[in-house]
């Protein structure tokens, strides 16, 4: 059954957008499809960083649209309140074509005749650094973890618990589907799936302790809620 969304442009309409992504990386499926491309072509503009999973998610699709494309078929998805979208609006050029331009381009630019002037270097440099750095990028891992948070005790609250686990925002870190799982005695612990790139977490942040990718993370969660539990905040 295709997913329906109405009036996407409006507050509410994005609201409700960026509640349906925050457990999905895809509008349906688990991988880009022509109904993200339905759904990226009727946003007017891009969204809020307010909405972080609706701008966590357009980003990355304008990102595929311009590297490699979009060739998934997807299940169906309509996108009610909003302008009709054309076929062209959601057509993304083979890799090949996109590639082939782009040579193009490259050779129009090249001048076989003449000396290569101080702004052709700095902008041969410029190109060569922008696909070394593209290519490590790409080498980059990821790694799916499926975390257990335990409670200090029956009394704490889990949701506000949750609410502190997904408030940790690093670049590569996106969180997925959670669930409250019975341990004893009344007490339930919270299991959360979380996605990163281990190249990118903690290499912005200046954090009291060296750490880095699953183990860093794991750490970074565990001394915030400690700290809201000893506080009394949960």
């Amino acid at each position: 059954m295709a997913v329906a969304f109405h009036d996407i442009n409006s507050a509410v309409g994005l609201k409700k957008l960026d509640d349906y992504l925050l457990a999905r990386s895809y509008i349906t499926g688990y991988e880009a499809s022509k109904d993200d491309l339905i759904v990226h072509a009727a946003l007017s503009k891009p969204p809020s960083s307010e909405f972080v999973n609706v701008s966590r998610w357009y980003n990355h699709i304008t990102a595929l649209l311009r590297i490699s494309g979009v060739s998934g078929q997807g299940s169906g998805v309509i996108v009610e309140g909003s302008a009709p979208v054309t076929e062209e609006a959601v057509a993304t050029p083979p890799v090949a074509d996109t590639k082939a331009s782009a040579a193009e381009d490259d050779d129009d630019d090249v001048d076989l005749f003449g000396e290569e002037t101080e702004e052709e270097k700095k902008a041969a440099e410029e190109r060569a650094a922008s696909i070394k750095a593209s290519t490590k990028k790409k080498e980059s891992g990821k790694s799916s973890v499926l975390l257990d948070v335990k409670p200090w005790d029956d009394e704490t609250d889990m949701k506000k618990l949750e609410e502190a686990v997904r408030s940790v925002h690093i670049e590569g870190l996106h969180w997925g589907a959670s669930k409250l799982v019975a341990v004893g005695y009344g007490i339930k612990k919270l299991q959360i799936m979380l996605t990163i790139v281990d190249d990118l977490p903690s290499t912005k942040y200046d954090w009291s302790m060296e750490c880095s990718g699953v183990r860093g993370v794991a750490r970074k969660i565990f001394y915030i809620c400690s700290f809201l539990v000893s506080w009394g905040m949960i």
